[in-house]
């Protein structure tokens, strides 16, 4: 049976609308019961993108999104250079949304953007609209539905499978390139039940508790430093082809 939302919901009209119900739902200091407040009263396009994105990201899925990818802005990294980030962290910021260009490949919104969370594995109910996964093919596979599932106890986040979206796609490509806290910086930016609210620690080993600060220290940059005044990129870009030049070759696969 599957979930209705009343009236006419659409998903997302653009990508920002995802953006700006993060800044909300995120917003620094929020109890965990104003999480779920603010759920309640989220848009209806935004609730019906939620729920394709917990229907369909099944291990299944994700498993051929990974096969078929995994061969292979601008105010966020301006932010962390006016605050003296470390160089590698600025091209970080500027690359960590590249991925969403796979909605202009005909990946779907569901499939491209949202909070990520494990695969294969019970869903913990710190993922936003948790009650959205009841309709999951996953929910009818036993070994899917127990604590570790198909994985080992603190197997290490780099060894699950996390549902596909921008985070693991430019993750991926980049993992030739940039060193390990840039890559947990990438993949796992929107895991928010992890980082916002401590969930999945069974999966955790010591590599993912020694860059958890990280991935915390790059999430403020990623949902509040995008204003209004647009950056002149005439004037900057001299900067950044040498930030380009001192970490990636001229072409890249992806």
């Amino acid at each position: 049976m599957s979930t209705e939302i009343p009236g006419s919901a659409q998903p997302l009209e653009n990508l920002e609308q995802w953006d700006d119900f993060l800044e909300g739902r995120y917003k620094e200091g929020k109890s965990e019961t104003e999480f779920r407040q603010y759920d309640a009263q989220a848009d209806p396009g935004v609730a019906e993108f939620y729920r394709l994105n917990h229907e369909n990201q099944t291990l299944d899925y994700v498993l051929r999104k990974e096969k078929e990818y995994f061969g292979l802005l601008l105010q966020t990294s301006e932010a962390m250079r006016r605050d003296g980030q470390p160089r590698w962290m600025i091209l970080v910021g500027f690359i960590h949304d590249l991925g969403k260009c796979l909605c202009l490949y005909g990946e779907p919104q569901w499939g491209v953007v949202g909070d990520t969370f494990p695969v294969g594995c019970a869903w913990s109910e710190q993922v936003v609209f948790p009650e959205y996964f009841r309709n999951n093919p996953d929910r009818n596979v036993p070994e899917y539905q127990t604590k570790f599932g198909i994985y080992e106890p603190n197997c290490g986040f780099e060894n699950v499978h996390m549902s596909f979206g921008h985070d693991g796609y430019i993750a991926e490509v980049m993992k030739p390139y940039l060193p390990d806290e840039a890559l947990y910086m990438l993949r796992f930016h929107s895991f928010y039940a992890w980082h916002r609210h401590g969930a999945y620690t069974h999966l955790m080993n010591e590599k993912d508790a020694a860059m958890l600060k990280w991935v915390k220290k790059f999430n403020p940059y990623d949902l509040y430093s995008k204003g209004n005044a647009k950056p002149n990129l005439r004037d900057l870009k001299p900067y950044y082809d040498e930030l380009f030049a001192e970490f990636l070759p001229q072409k890249i696969s992806w």
